[in-house]
């Protein structure tokens, strides 16, 4: 090749790699990856918050769930190809598979506890395509005991709508000592009321109904906790039990915190927020916290009838201050005393040339 072809092949690909718009390599994960890694984990390993699962100790046909959370921490979209364990014993569901800077999500684990029993140990592997391919392998526990079967396998209220709460019950069937006995509730959420009552015992066995109850004054969201029975048993003294809620408003809002990622100074960027009830109501206004003056929200005709769902496009037009920003919006509603809220948050750049 010519020495003059050789030079001009040689800045082109200087140029292309010294770019901060088109340089591959200038990415922000290209340099984590680059940069010394002292806690020993990948770009895609920091992402999560658990680096490894343990159940413990969980009862035959109980719902074992673990929700494991990753944020997208870099200014590109992070995109999971593929989402698999590595036996039939567990399970894994993403809750999203592209993320866009700062956004977080889950990848829900669950434990067949009814197929299977004792110890079980898997991994669920969780690869990535975008912006760099990447594996990520986490490692799972447990202990499936046979004497101790809960039916249904966890508390699930379902939807509460707040202010009315909710009772559940399970059973709790025993099979071995004949001196195994409930001894302690271990409860350690306000809104949620456990107890265990005996219904039946015979040589060998033991029967208990335990009752869960969600409070009136649990908050809208999402309610998840684990109950603990304490047991007598040396070998095997806890039995964890999950209970789960969604308390709902008489309107929801979704998303209820409206996540637009990265901006640039005078960037427009619109968001679909949806309100839905059980009966038709009407919207008067809707005013934002602050004086930002950055956000326009399109409302819906007055004039016309109430309706049970509406879809409001959400519009904001950048600031020009770098940084993290938020707004709070309410919402009021005719006839109804309080508001309706949601929030909107996001991050200013500055622009790239």
């Amino acid at each position: 090749m010519p020495m003059s072809y050789r030079v001009m092949l040689l800045s082109v690909v200087s140029v292309l790699f010294s770019s901060p718009v088109v340089g591959y390599a200038q990415t922000q994960v290209a340099q984590e990856i680059a940069a010394n890694n002292n806690s020993g984990l990948s770009w895609a390993q920091k992402m999560f918050d658990h680096q490894k699962i343990d159940f413990g100790t969980i009862a035959k046909g109980s719902d074992a769930k673990f929700q494991l959370k990753l944020k997208n921490l870099y200014k590109e979209d992070v995109h999971i190809a593929n989402v698999k364990t590595t036996c039939g014993c567990s399970a894994a569901t993403p809750a999203k598979t592209t993320l866009i800077s700062l956004e977080e999500t889950t990848i829900e684990i669950t434990m067949d506890t009814n197929r299977f029993s004792h110890r079980k140990d898997s991994n669920v592997i969780v690869t990535f395509d975008a912006p760099f391919p990447a594996e990520v392998r986490i490692p799972i526990t447990s202990y499936i005991r046979t004497d101790v079967v809960v039916t249904p396998g966890a508390a699930n209220f379902g939807a509460v709508e707040k202010g009315l709460g909710g009772q559940m019950k399970l059973t709790l069937a025993y099979a071995g000592r004949d001196d195994w006995t409930i001894t302690e509730i271990i409860n350690r959420n306000e809104f949620i009321t456990a107890k265990a009552v005996q219904v039946g015992r015979e040589p060998g066995k033991a029967n208990y109904e335990l009752q869960f109850t969600i409070s009136p004054d649990a908050p809208v969201g999402l309610l998840r906790s684990q109950v603990t029975i304490v047991t007598n048993d040396a070998n095997g003294q806890t039995v964890p039990i999950l209970v789960e809620a969604k308390v709902e408003s008489d309107i929801t809002v979704t998303p209820d915190n409206v996540s637009l990622g990265l901006l640039v100074p005078g960037q427009e960027k619109t968001v679909n927020v949806v309100l839905r009830s059980k009966k038709p109501f009407k919207i008067e206004k809707i005013v934002c916290d602050s004086n930002l003056q950055a956000f326009q929200v399109r409302l819906p005709d007055p004039a016309k009838d109430p309706k049970a769902i509406y879809i409001l496009p959400l519009t904001v037009t950048t600031p020009n201050n770098p940084g993290d920003f938020k707004e709070d919006f309410e919402i009021t509603v005719e006839g109804r005393p309080e508001p309706v809220t949601f929030k909107a948050v996001g991050k200013i750049v500055p622009k790239t040339n």
